[in-house]
């Protein structure tokens, strides 16, 4: 009579110990390090050709935005800078004509003091032309004055129409790098500002699973470490996958209520990050198990 009570007992048992035999070393959520593309100009959305789950090489060009404004702008700055570089070049050509007024005012100069000698010419004569070369140097000077402010206002012209060059260039999205499309935030012909989000990118060729370990498991981990992950194949197979530990955390946490029974989130663990490399099927936010030996 006992032993058929006995028999009951040892199956139940034996399922216990094959239950903690079965147990992960530690449970977690696949996640990838996803970014956030914002716009960097202001303006009309021509053309956003992107789609939700669409795969986007780095340094795509996948949208543009209204640039007339910009380009009208830089237009108009690259006339005023032409017009400034013409009126440098007058101002250089009169100083030409004064220096070459001044030479021959310095021959004659010469010429009457030549005279002056033979008593030919009188000192007026002299007053008159050293108070001609005067006057140009005056006039020559006052030119070369009018002329100082044209290299700083051309290279401020120059500055701002490489400010506005880059802002057009900015007009254009580019992808800038390779990933999946997670969520996509404006359409074309939507008004956009710089800052506001665009679309958001993650790279799902490879995932990272977080898991949580308690501080008696540390020393079973360490980092480049290679160890085996498990995700649901069916509700009772799961299929194997490796993975690298890529990340321990420094600091102690509460266990995340999302992964563990109320009685374990007491316990304060550490945050393991696992790479793990996607063959498609892997998901952001899908559960995986870690065994680290």
């Amino acid at each position: 009579m006992k032993l058929r009570y006995l028999i009951p007992i040892i199956g139940l048992l034996a399922t216990a110990c094959n239950n903690d035999k079965n147990k992960s070393d530690a449970y977690g959520t696949f996640e990838a390090t996803e970014v956030t593309i914002s716009s960097e100009a202001n303006g009309k959305i021509i053309s956003f050709c992107i789609e939700e789950g669409q795969r986007l090489p780095a340094d795509t060009i996948i949208g543009q935005i209204d640039t007339l404004d910009l380009s009208l702008k830089r237009q108009a700055l690259i006339a005023q800078r032409k017009a400034i570089a013409t009126k440098q070049e007058n101002i250089l050509s009169q100083i030409e004509v004064q220096q070459q007024q001044k030479e021959n005012l310095l021959i004659e100069k010469n010429r009457i003091v030549n005279l002056l000698k033979d008593k030919a010419a009188t000192p007026k004569q002299l007053d008159d032309v050293n108070a001609s070369i005067r006057l140009v140097d005056k006039q020559i000077q006052s030119i070369q004055t009018q002329s100082k402010s044209i290299p700083d206002e051309m290279e401020s012209l120059t500055k701002q129409i490489a400010q506005l060059t880059e802002s057009i260039r900015k007009c254009t999205i580019r992808n800038p790098i390779p990933g999946e499309v997670l969520t996509k935030y404006s359409e074309p012909m939507e008004i956009t500002t710089i800052g506001k989000a665009l679309y958001k990118i993650a790279d799902m060729n490879q995932l990272f699973l977080r898991v949580y370990v308690d501080g008696t498991q540390l020393s079973a981990i360490k980092l480049g470490q290679k160890v085996e992950v498990l995700v649901d194949k069916d509700k009772k197979v799961n299929r194997k996958l490796e993975g690298t530990i890529s990340w321990v955390s420094q600091t102690a946490e509460f266990t995340p209520k999302i992964i563990q029974t109320k009685e374990e989130r007491v316990n304060l663990v550490y945050a393991v990050k696992v790479l793990v490399k996607n063959d498609g099927t892997l998901k952001i936010g899908m559960p995986g198990e870690v065994n680290f030996k």
